[in-house]
């Protein structure tokens, strides 16, 4: 099983979505296995497949917390073939905290060890990551084979991309098969902004860059009242066949 988290420090750059697509993409377009993971304690990848509220008895929580669990009992199918996830509440927000108190068993690689049972089950597990570093993203980095960062073209974005190459390479210590894969830009349009934004940061020694770019459509905000990925939704919108190109890419790549 492949492992990819999908992560920026800035919110508002299109992470759910791109996991949310990237994911359903693999698992019907491409037939592979995807167990998709909801790292956020808002809960909206949970919340977009509909895993969510009573009908939760485990989530990503319960996996950082509890000693010897069977993380079957907190992976949930969604209706979509190929594609199950394991959700997020906002009980993530005080298992953070549990972890960081509980000194009687590694911090780190709790996640790792719970994916560990399942290796042979999945193709591609994708992480959907909060926009933070705290300890169950630090968990994700520690189990992920490789890392996509999604870039809006702004100069906070930017900003943020150091730090988190920084802990990338501070993660290697435990995890030394960790690679940034890539870059890629969403939100894009054809204007100086963009295009000067696009320019600077593929000239970047650090920060290796897809081809693909995620274009702006208001197609991608419907999909998710909606609660359908994008090929579903709206097979012929720009950003639908850009994400097509990307899991190409990405598929490619790995």
């Amino acid at each position: 099983m492949k492992t990819i988290s999908i992560i920026n420090l800035k919110g508002g750059v299109a992470k759910t979505i791109s996991s949310v697509n990237i994911a359903h993409i693999l698992a019907t377009v491409h037939g592979k296995k995807v167990l998709i993971i909801d790292n956020d304690k808002q809960g909206n990848t949970s919340k977009f497949f509909g895993a969510c509220g009573e009908n939760i008895y485990k989530s990503m929580a319960d996996i950082l917390t509890e000693k010897d669990i069977k993380i079957s009992e907190a992976i949930y199918k969604t209706k979509y073939e190929n594609l199950d996830i394991i959700p997020a509440t906002m009980a993530l927000l005080k298992a953070n905290l549990d972890v960081m108190l509980d000194m009687s068993r590694p911090q780190q690689t709790r996640l790792s060890k719970a994916l560990y049972q399942i290796e042979d089950v999945y193709d591609y597990c994708i992480i959907d990551n909060a926009p933070d570093i705290n300890i169950s993203v630090i968990n994700a980095l520690v189990t992920s084979d490789d890392v996509l960062i999604p870039i809006k073209v702004d100069k906070f974005a930017f900003d943020g991309l150091d730090l988190l190459v920084e802990q990338i390479e501070n993660v290697r210590e435990i995890n030394p098969n960790i690679k940034l894969q890539a870059c890629f830009l969403t939100m894009y349009q054809k204007n100086n902004v963009n295009t000067q934004g696009d320019e600077w940061i593929r000239a970047q020694p650090d920060y290796p860059m897809l081809d693909s770019k995620i274009r702006k459509t208001v197609k991608v905000d419907e999909s998710t009242f909606a609660q359908k990925p994008l090929l579903e939704y709206a097979k012929n919108c720009t950003a639908t066949k850009d994400y097509l190109e990307l899991v190409k890419e990405i598929l490619e790549e790995s």
